[in-house]
C-alpha cells in the first residue's frame, strides 16, 4: 500500500474527527484514553486549532497518514522539540483496519527524513512492554532501546513496563 504524510491543517478537522471516533475503541485498548471531552466535536476543534499553533510554533509537528484514495489512516506525531539540542519524541498510531501491513514503519520512516526540514537529529519514542508490533516498528526504523522502566505506567487497572528508544541522524 502506498502510503504518504502530511502536516495537519485546520480543514483536516472533520476527517481527522471521524478517524479518531472510529478508532477510538481500538486505541483505548492500547494506549490511555484521551478522555470523552476529546470526542465532542467542538472541543476537538479547540484542540486541532492548538496543536496547529504549536505546530506554528515548531514546538511539535502532527501528521496525517494517507493513502492512495486520500483516507486518512493514522497519525505521526514529532512532540517537544527542544531547538537547541535538536531533539523531540515521536509518536504514532494507525488505524485498527490498517495495522500489521506495515503502514507505522513507512511511516515513520518518512517523518525521520522530516527531522532534517525540522531541525532535529535526535529522537526518543517510548512503548509499552505489551505492544511488540510498534517496538518492532522503532527497531525497523534504527531506534536504539536504551532501558526499561518497571511497573511506570497504569492503564486499565493494570501495570506495565515502558521500554525507552533512541534514533540519531548518522
Amino acid at each position: 500500500m502506498n502510503i504518504r504524510i502530511e502536516q495537519l491543517q485546520e480543514q483536516d478537522a472533520t476527517t481527522l474527527f471521524e478517524f479518531e471516533c472510529n478508532n477510538r475503541d481500538f486505541f483505548e485498548r492500547i494506549i490511555a484514553s484521551r478522555g470523552n471531552d476529546y470526542y465532542v466535536y467542538e472541543n476537538y476543534e479547540q484542540i486541532l486549532k492548538e496543536l496547529i499553533a504549536e505546530q506554528t510554533r515548531g514546538e511539535s509537528y502532527f501528521h496525517l497518514i494517507k493513502d492512495d484514495s486520500n483516507k486518512i489512516i493514522g497519525r505521526v506525531n514529532l512532540v517537544n522539540i527542544d531547538k537547541i539540542n535538536r531533539t523531540g519524541e515521536v509518536g504514532y498510531r494507525i488505524g485498527e483496519e490498517y495495522g500489521g501491513r506495515g503502514i507505522a514503519t513507512k511511516a515513520l520512516s518518512l517523518m525521520l527524513k522530516e527531522t532534517e526540514y525540522y531541525g532535529v537529529d535526535e529522537l526518543r519514542a517510548m512503548v509499552t512492554h505489551h505492544n511488540p508490533a510498534s517496538q518492532h516498528v522503532l527497531s525497523k526504523n534504527n531506534f536504539v532501546k536504551l532501558h526499561t522502566d518497571k511497573n511506570a505506567i497504569e492503564f486499565n487497572g493494570e501495570k506495565y513496563d515502558l521500554v525507552h528508544f533512541k534514533w540519531r541522524r548518522t
